[in-house]
């Protein structure tokens, strides 16, 4: 719509020129619904851990579900059945190549049996043995499972090991592991006190073998102590130094210490 419009002209005269304005709609507009974004759950609010718990859920189940393929995998690696003698036979085989006792626990782990599986089977392979009366036998040492020649076998055993098959130990050496074995812990200085003799090349040699270890050190002089191994346990098949024969048998009597004492004396 145009209405007339007074405007001031230059020299004070006016005029009545058109000017066009824009008509205008002064109705109230329609209402118009707004666009409402996608409503997002508020941080810690109770729809977070709803709409995160799906994701949560999927992913612990495809991490069992990999560690079930991986277990199912290594267990049919190899059936214990499937062999001739089973789960004996796998057993038997392990013993045969290990160099040292080896634990149920590790058996149980390696073959895929509980360790009360391989407890039993151990405990028939060492009936089984005894009653075939094979050249050698199934001991528990030094808290595993080995298979050692039977003692009726030691002339023959020790007849090869006599030819030069291994080192022996000197004398010296098994004297002065002796002394370490029935009294560690114990320091070199008192080892060569009971020997009368410097022992520091005898203790290295013990130690380089494994036979013997340094075991702290005294509070009082601060020496350095020495104790056996468990591969010492081994070497000679006992379980525990508790096992170690009583030197009381082997004791002169005490007529003769007197009469040793005596004749040092003069």
């Amino acid at each position: 719509m145009s209405e007339p419009t007074d405007v001031g002209l230059p020299g004070g005269t006016a005029s009545a020129l058109t000017v066009p304005v824009p008509e205008i709609d002064l109705r109230d507009p329609e209402p118009t619904a707004p666009a409402v974004p996608a409503e997002r759950p508020e941080p810690g609010g109770p729809d977070a851990g709803a709409a995160a718990a799906p994701a949560v859920v999927d992913l612990r189940a495809a991490g069992a579900g990999a560690a079930a393929a991986d277990a199912g995998e290594g267990a049919s690696l190899f059936d214990l059945d499937a062999f001739p003698r089973g789960a004996q036979g796998a057993v038997e085989a392990v013993l045969m190549v290990v160099d040292e006792p080896v634990a149920e626990g590790t058996l149980a782990s390696a073959l895929g049996l509980t360790v009360a599986q391989v407890d039993q089977v151990l405990a028939e392979l060492a009936a089984d043995y005894d009653e075939a009366g094979r050249g050698f036998e199934l001991r528990r040492v030094a808290g595993g499972w080995r298979i050692y020649s039977r003692a009726e076998y030691a002339p023959v055993v020790e007849r090869f090991m006599l030819d030069g098959q291994t080192a022996r130990l000197t004398q010296a050496a098994l004297e002065t592991l002796a002394i370490v074995a029935y009294r560690q812990p114990v320091s070199r200085a008192r080892v060569g006190a009971v020997r009368g003799v410097n022992v520091d090349a005898v203790m290295r040699t013990l130690s380089t073998r494994g036979l013997v270890e340094e075991a702290g050190s005294d509070p009082e002089s601060g020496a350095v102590l020495y104790r056996t191994t468990p591969y010492f346990l081994h070497r000679i098949g006992l379980t525990s130094l508790d096992d170690l024969p009583a030197l009381a048998p082997y004791l002169p009597e005490a007529d003769a210490l007197d009469e040793l004492g005596a004749g040092s004396a003069s």
